[in-house]
């Protein structure tokens, strides 16, 4: 079962950023029920009171379907919902009206006229303002709030209330719903910013996949596009002077030799050279990855420089795949990356908060042949791996690979062995 935890934590940042705007917008719905919705019962009567509750419940399961449609239609995933914003703002102007009425030729009392003045100001002021996420221009924005407001002062000034009045009256709707307004068409530009910036990361990404492969055609293209021209050049040579019979075919032909291997070595040399794992950059990458992701990763431990080379780069693999493994399987908030320099081998662990609920391997899925290829690597300098739950939520990767023995410095005396006594020989 999930909890609503891991479920906020499964979504990307983007989409925890639409999560929270579009509940925030929800909330103002929410919240005009229970502010004015509710409180008129009691000053309005029972069967007046009822009546208003039901139509500002009416308004705001408008504004709530309001909400969800105009940031789906921001987002491109629905039409924009011209209906639906031309029903809410029907149903916005009658409702005020309704409010202004109730006041001025309503039940007296000053319990009425507040009443009916929050529902006025309230809805006239939360209306244009979720009006304005369906909107894509902003100033078409801010001129539905303005409308309102002019709206607001025509009717209060022809139902008779003085000029003034009707002008605070339309001032303060004004106010309201051009701050509303601005909230939501910010709201809606930072959530397009926050998603664009993704992509653009995404992108990033993609782009230094594709430049790295251009470099390794391009160094391919170096090491072999001359000598295979050179072995096409001397194997029809080769060719010509055995159909003539001429001994030198044989050299052309041990030249053709020499190319080739010469090309193989070469190309094993850039081969190798492109799979090798810097330790350094990769815990650098994997912090900075991680931390993009919103995850919290330390690395500690002892300093990088010193460690042979082959070492650093089956190291710098395994950091690389449970970086990815802690991005792709796990539900992390926090990874930890240590590095230990033993007597005679270093060890390298890197331990998550993200581990399932079965507590299984996350690399070690029927696809997830990750680890094994690790294990295969670190093998060949003698290494091993280990990977599993460590306790409390935990999981813990760890690679330990033993470091060459020094050499022995020069002039070293080599070791004698001491003779035995001759009784011990000859008993």
């Amino acid at each position: 079962m999930r909890t609503p935890g891991r479920w906020w934590r499964h979504k990307s940042t983007p989409e925890k950023v639409e999560t929270y705007t579009r509940w925030s917008f929800h909330f103002f719905a929410v919240m005009e029920f229970f502010s004015v919705g509710l409180t008129s019962v009691a000053p309005l009567g029972a069967r007046l009171g009822s009546a208003v509750m039901a139509v500002v419940a009416v308004h705001a399961g408008l504004c709530f379907v309001t909400v969800s449609r105009a940031i789906d239609w921001t987002r491109g995933r629905r039409p924009q919902p011209t209906g639906l914003l031309c029903t809410l703002a029907a149903v916005t102007a009658a409702i005020a009206v309704a409010a202004i009425g109730i006041a001025e030729h309503g039940p007296g009392g000053e319990d009425v006229d507040t009443a009916a003045g929050g529902v006025f100001g309230v809805i006239l002021i939360f209306g244009p303002g979720i009006i304005a996420l369906g909107v894509r221009d902003r100033r078409r924005a801010f001129a539905i709030a303005g409308g309102f407001a002019a709206g607001t002062w025509t009717v209060a000034f022809a139902l008779g209330a003085p000029a003034l009045t009707a002008l605070l009256t339309a001032l303060i709707v004004l106010i309201g719903g051009v701050f509303i307004a601005f909230t939501a068409v910010f709201s809606i530009w930072l959530l397009n910013a926050v998603y664009r910036l993704d992509e653009a990361r995404e992108t990033r990404s993609r782009l230094a996949v594709a430049e790295e492969r251009l470099r390794f055609g391009r160094d391919l293209h170096d090491v072999m596009g001359r000598n295979l021209a050179v072995i096409a050049l001397k194997s029809e040579l080769a060719v010509q002077l055995a159909q003539r019979g001429r001994p030198e075919a044989v050299t052309q032909m041990v030249e053709v030799q020499r190319l080739a291997q010469e090309s193989q070595r070469e190309v094993r040399e850039v081969v190798r050279g492109y799979r090798e794992a810097d330790l350094s950059s990769e815990l650098a990458g994997a912090q900075g990855v991680l931390a993009a992701a919103g995850i919290d990763c330390t690395v500690g431990g002892a300093p990088v420089a010193g460690l042979p080379a082959a070492v650093q780069s089956a190291l710098g693999w395994v950091v690389r795949e449970a970086a990815t493994n802690v991005l792709r399987h796990g539900d992390a908030r926090r990874c930890a990356v240590r590095l230990r320099v033993l007597e005679g081998r270093v060890v390298l662990s890197v331990e998550n908060d993200g581990v399932s609920e079965s507590g299984k391997d996350p690399g070690a899925g029927p696809s997830g042949t990750g680890l094994a290829g690790l294990r295969e690597r670190l093998a060949e300098i003698e290494g091993t791996l280990e990977a599993g739950p460590a306790g409390r939520g935990l999981f813990r990767l760890t690679a330990e690979i033993p470091l060459p023995s020094p050499p022995a410095p020069p002039g070293a005396a080599p070791a004698v062995i001491a003779p035995r006594p001759v009784s011990e020989v000859t008993s």
